[in-house]
């Protein structure tokens, strides 16, 4: 036992991990590493991941590229000048979006258009930068791989797993689905980050509950339905409960919804 634990503390200290109980956690350095590898195998399987090219979508991206830096300067984000924050938009109808570690953000065409108001992408994408920035996704990964093969990935040498690691990522395989206490912490921090915005725009912070609602809703009556966000990111009564109550904590401030606005956005894509 000595000997495993020896080795353990070796390779932690090595490669410069932060080796905690139940939880493995690279440098930033690394994550960053990591989310661009993640990156990288997406735009080289255009088949599965058709991302919308920038030339001929600019205002698209420049929509939903503003309500990302206005979230990331809400003061409740640790690393917005740690990571690389960048957002991709692939050209597929699924209805899902997922975060890489060290700030990668992709979002699917399907979920962009499903959405029905600013708020709701703000609060979804709020969720999704909590993640990242929470350092949830590297924590899961190295739960489910081992620090050894993420070391690898990283590195680009392990091409193979690589593109398994991003299959899960956008359909929750290999068992990297968030815990629910990540969940909730995503949930939380959504909620602050919507709350600590100053912008020309104030959102409502709870609007991620009204997305979770309808495609629940909608989940029910079309059992057979693509709704791949419910897969990733599991929606219970508790889950609303603990966004009412961080919302509370914060005074319960008021917000609005651009619906408007958000409906010309979907005009924008094809």
């Amino acid at each position: 036992m000595k000997k495993i634990l020896v080795l353990f503390s070796i390779v932690c200290s090595g490669f410069a991990f932060s080796c905690k109980e139940n939880a493995t956690v690279f440098t930033l350095a690394q994550e960053k590493d990591l989310g661009l590898q993640v990156k990288t195998e997406i735009e080289s399987t255009p088949a599965e991941y058709p991302i919308l090219p920038r030339v001929g979508n600019e205002k698209a991206y420049q929509y939903v590229e503003n309500i990302m830096y206005s979230i990331l300067e809400s003061k409740d984000v640790n690393h917005k000048k740690d990571f690389d924050w960048e957002l991709t938009i692939i050209n597929k109808n699924v209805l899902n979006a997922f975060a890489s570690p060290g700030g990668k953000l992709f979002f699917y065409t399907g979920f962009l258009k499903y959405a029905e108001s600013e708020a709701e992408l703000a609060g979804v994408m709020a969720h999704e930068i909590a993640h990242s920035d929470r350092r949830h996704s590297t924590n899961t990964m190295t739960k489910s791989l081992g620090i050894s093969v993420l070391i690898q990935i990283a590195l680009g040498k392990d091409p193979g797993t690589l593109g398994s690691l991003v299959g899960a990522l956008a359909q929750n395989g290999m068992d990297l689905r968030f815990s629910r206490k990540h969940e909730y912490e995503a949930d939380e921090y959504s909620v602050r980050y919507l709350n600590s915005i100053r912008g020309t725009k104030t959102y409502d912070p709870t609007a991620i509950m009204d997305f979770f609602d309808h495609m629940k809703r909608d989940s029910l009556s079309t059992p057979n339905g693509n709704f791949e966000f419910l897969r990733t990111h599991p929606y219970d009564d508790n889950r609303k409960e603990n966004v009412n109550k961080v919302w509370q904590k914060l005074g319960s401030p008021a917000g609005q919804k651009y619906t408007a606005e958000y409906t010309a956005f979907k005009q924008l894509l094809p």
